[in-house]
C-alpha cells in the first residue's frame, strides 16, 4: 500500500493506542515495499488476515499496535543492512510500536529488551538509552520485524498463524535476495526456524539464545555476552557498507 499520512501521534498518545480498524490502506509503508504488500493483501491469506482482523475489533477485542506494519515504513528496503527477527509484538497496554522488540517512549522497558541493551553497552560501550523505542535502529536501516504483525491485549502469540507468516516471509526473502549483503540476527528458536530463507554464503547470520530472562543466559549459545552487535559493525564494515550507531 502507499505510504501515506494517518495522522498517529507516537508521543503521549501511544500509551492507549490500539488498531482501530482492519484497513491496510490505513498502514502506511515505504514504497519500495508496495509490490510484495499488495500481493498479500491480494492473496487469499491476506484477505482471510483482514477478515480474521475485522472480526476479531468487531467483537471486541483489542489489537495492538496500531500500525501493525510499521517496520515496513520507518525502513525502506533499498536502506536495510540489518535485519532483527522477534514472535510477535507485545500484548500489554501501549507497550507494542510496530517494530520488534522495541516499545514506545514512556513505556517502562520489558526484560528481552533490557538484556538487549545492557548486552550493547557491555559489548560496545554504548550508554543505555533514555526510553526503550528502537526508532533510531530503524531509520538507520535495521529492519525490526516481527514473524506475526498483530497481538491481542493479554494473550501472546493469539494471532499466530492467521496469515501475517506469508507476508513476513516474503520480506525476509526480499531482504535476502535484493540489495547489498545484510546482518540477519537469529535470536532463539522461533526466529532461528527462518534460517533456510536466508543465504547464509552471502549474508552474516549471528544466532543466540533468546534475549528473554528465561534464556539470556542459557546454552548452546547465551545471548548474554554474544557480542552480536559489535560483529554486526565489524562485518559491515568490511564489506564497505555504513555501520549501525547502536
Amino acid at each position: 500500500m502507499p505510504a501515506q499520512q494517518t495522522g498517529f501521534d507516537w508521543g503521549v498518545s501511544s500509551v492507549a493506542a490500539s488498531l482501530q480498524a482492519a484497513d491496510p490502506s490505513m498502514w502506511p509503508v515505504q514504497p519500495g515495499w508496495n509490490p510484495l504488500t499488495e500481493r498479500f493483501w491480494a492473496s487469499l491469506d491476506g484477505q482471510g488476515l483482514q477478515s480474521f482482523l475485522r472480526e476479531r475489533l468487531a467483537q471486541g477485542a483489542v489489537v495492538y499496535p496500531p500500525e501493525p506494519l510499521r517496520a515496513l515504513d520507518l525502513t525502506d528496503p533499498d536502506a536495510v543492512r540489518v535485519v532483527i527477527l522477534g514472535q510477535d509484538p507485545y500484548h500489554g497496554p501501549g507497550q507494542a510500536e510496530g517494530l520488534a522488540f522495541s516499545v514506545a517512549p514512556g513505556i517502562k522497558t520489558p526484560p528481552s529488551l533490557r538484556n538487549m541493551l545492557q548486552e550493547l553497552q557491555r559489548d560496545l560501550g554504548v550508554p543505555l538509552p533514555a526510553d526503550g523505542s528502537l526508532v533510531r535502529w530503524a531509520k538507520q536501516g535495521v529492519l525490526l520485524l516481527n514473524t506475526s504483525l498483530t497481538v491481542e491485549d493479554g494473550q501472546p502469540a493469539s494471532h499466530a498463524g492467521r496469515g501475517w507468516e506469508s507476508l513476513t516471509d516474503a520480506v525476509i526473502r526480499h531482504c535476502n535476495d535484493t540489495g547489498p549483503a545484510k546482518v540477519f540476527m537469529l535470536w532463539g528458536a522461533h526466529a532461528q526456524k527462518k534460517a533456510p530463507l536466508i543465504d547464509a554464503e552471502r549474508h552474516r547470520v549471528l544466532c543466540a539464545n533468546h534475549p528473554s530472562p528465561l534464556s539470556a543466559r542459557r546454552g548452546p549459545v547465551p545471548f548474554v555476552g554474544c557480542g552480536h552487535f559489535g560483529q554486526a559493525n565489524d562485518w559491515l564494515t568490511r564489506q564497505g557498507l555504513a555501520t549501525v550507531r547502536w
